[in-house]
Formats: structure tokens, sequence, C-alpha cells
């Protein structure tokens, strides 16, 4: 194995056991009368991780990590292939926005900014649509739910996902814009993105 390879996977389980971190302890609790959902900064470092790494593997951390803190929280336990699928998602939409859209690498400054931006909004946009909707499905035909007590936990879903959206957004366009150029220059981001 090259030592590109070794960075990259390296990297992509740092990416994801911060994923599982922020998940797991920087979480508030949400209880809904059928269930929990909870404000986390567990996309931030999904979205991020598929910003300096790609689609694939940004989206290989966030499922990885927060589907790990699912696993292990007995309340999100049941959810844990939906995490899965959805974080994967989150990463690949990201970073295919980031790399092969806006080709983010090619900008400097303002220009690298808004593409930062744009990705990140992109991946936490499908979030915003896709966590109630998935949701939804997932309880209705995986667990039986009723469709009216659906009704009550889609709703607050969509308010915590959009709260944490809006969180991702700004704390990984702030963290990446932070490291990139220092990341460039010392070759990292090159070898990372190979």
């Amino acid at each position: 194995m090259n030592n590109n390879k070794t960075l990259k996977i390296t990297v992509t389980a740092l990416m994801a056991a911060l994923c599982y971190v922020a998940f797991t302890f920087l979480q508030i609790k949400v209880p809904t009368p059928v269930g929990y959902t909870s404000f986390h900064l567990g996309n931030t470092f999904c979205v991020l991780a598929a910003l300096i790494l790609g689609g694939i593997p940004g989206g290989i951390a966030g499922a990885i990590g927060m589907g790990i803190g699912d696993l292990l929280d007995p309340v999100y336990i049941l959810v844990a292939p939906k995490t899965i699928f959805l974080k994967f998602m989150i990463g690949l939409i990201t970073g295919l926005v980031a790399h092969k859209v806006l080709k983010v690498e090619l900008k400097k400054g303002k220009d690298r900014f808004k593409a930062v931006l744009l990705s990140c909004s992109a991946g936490m946009g499908f979030n915003i649509i896709g966590e109630p909707l998935v949701s939804y499905l997932y309880y209705l035909v995986i667990m039986g739910n009723s469709e009216k007590a659906m009704t009550y936990l889609v709703g607050a879903k969509f308010v915590t996902t959009g709260i944490n959206a809006v969180l991702a957004v700004i704390i990984a366009t702030a963290i990446y814009m932070a490291i990139v150029d220092r990341l460039e220059k010392n070759g990292t981001l090159k070898r990372l993105q190979k």
C-alpha cells in the first residue's frame, strides 16, 4: 500500500471518529410523542470529510462515525441503517458538488468560499429533504408504525434537521477555509485527493 492510500485511510478514520464524537457527545436529545430526535454536530464532520477527501470517502466517514453512534445508543439503535444511508449520501453529494461540479480545489479566495458554501449547502439540502422523508418511510414501512404517529416525528425531525444543517454548513465552511491553505502548502490536500 502506498503512502497516499495509507494517508487517505487514516484521515477517513479520523473523520469517522470526529463524526462519532460530535454526534454522540455534542448532542441534545429531543423527545417527541413517538421517539427521539436530536440536535448534534456530527454532520459538520461528514461534509468536512467530503470537502477534504472527496464524496465517497467523506460519505464513508459519516456513515461509519454516526452509524456506530446509533448502534451504541439504545435510543437510536433501530434507525442505524437509515443513518448509514443518509450520512453516506450527504458526503457523496457534498463531494460531488465540491470536486466534480464546482472544482473547489481550483478556486481561491472568495470564489473558493462560495464553492465550499454551496457544496456544504447541497449536501445538507439533501439531508433537510431526505431525513424526514426517509424517516417517514423507514418508520412506516420497515418498523410498522402508524402514519399519524410518524407525522409528529417527521415534523420534529424537520426542525432539528434544519438547525443541524445550518450549523453544519457554517462550521464546516469555517473549518475548511481555516485549514485548506495549510493543507495545500504542505501537499497533504493533493495527496488526499488522488
